[in-house]
């Protein structure tokens, strides 16, 4: 992978994490400008092979956060920028980095939940969770939505950021 790439989608990441700190929303602008400055580039670099690994790693990335979000489990924004990491890295490296977030943001909730002594209510509610979706089929449950909830709210652009990190690591 180039440098250009790995800079490119840790400034996206880091960029998000500041927006999404700040007032809990990623700007459609920096989300869609990614993914369009990913095509782009990806299709001058490499011709229409280039325009197909860029876009289907927006597919990809797309794919991995939009089930959560249609449950309510997450915002829109984080959606949009895994699927612009996703145009920049390829589907197999958007793969890696939707994987590594999950594992980061299911650490990030723990903590957050045991230090504001929410983690036995949202054991809780998965376990209602899942009741519910045994009984009515998979689909938002209502009052555990993320506009419904009283639940703390995760800036998910954080756990996107460490599963970037990561996967440029390995």
């Amino acid at each position: 992978m180039s440098n250009t790439i790995g800079v490119a989608v840790l400034l996206i990441a880091g960029a998000a994490c500041v927006t999404d700190i700040r007032s809990r929303r990623i700007p459609n602008l920096l989300t869609f400008g990614a993914a369009l400055a990913a095509i782009v580039f990806h299709t001058l670099a490499s011709g229409l092979d280039g325009l197909g690994a860029a876009a289907f790693g927006w597919m990809v990335g797309t794919a991995l956060f939009l089930p959560i979000f249609l449950l309510g489990g997450m915002g829109a924004g984080d959606v949009k920028l895994i699927a612009a990491l996703g145009a920049w890295l390829g589907p197999a490296d958007a793969l890696s980095v939707g994987i590594l977030s999950f594992i980061a943001g299911g650490v990030l909730g723990i903590v957050v939940a045991l230090f504001s002594g929410y983690l036995s209510t949202a054991f809780r509610n998965i376990r209602g969770m899942v009741g519910y979706w045994v009984l009515a089929g998979v689909r938002p449950v209502p009052g555990m939505t993320l506009e419904q909830s009283d639940a703390p709210r995760l800036a998910y652009a954080l756990p996107i950021l460490a599963g970037t990190v990561m996967t440029l690591w390995i």
